[in-house]
């Protein structure tokens, strides 16, 4: 059931999500000022957590990719092909991905 959202129940929402990703950004150099130690822990989850995640949503995004069947997995394959040869090359997040979801899209939009 779809329920109309009013002018003042939108900006609420706008106004509780402007918050939350303020706090996000905030609240880290509330706990940690300048000068105090950052604890071994949450230097070791900055540096694992950013690979952990891009691993997870590669798995994620892959993880029904036609194998079996034609065009088994080829346009998947390219464009992380190019968007990892992009990234080691350029380290440009945007360059690779955008370059490589480009492919994709072309590949099973006009090629197979």
């Amino acid at each position: 059931m779809n329920l109309p959202v009013s002018a003042g129940m939108s900006l609420l929402i706008i106004l509780a999500v402007a918050l939350t990703t303020f706090a996000t950004r905030a609240v880290p150099f509330l706990v940690f000022p300048r000068g105090k130690e950052i604890p071994a822990v949450v230097r070791y989850l900055g540096r694992v957590l950013t690979p952990a995640v891009i691993g997870m949503l590669v798995v994620y995004c892959l993880k029904t990719t036609p194998v079996l069947a034609a065009p088994h997995g080829i346009p998947e394959a390219a464009a992380v092909l190019v968007t990892v040869v992009l990234h080691v090359w350029k380290r440009n997040n945007l360059l690779s991905i955008g370059a490589g979801t480009v492919l994709y899209m072309f590949l099973v939009q006009a090629v197979f």
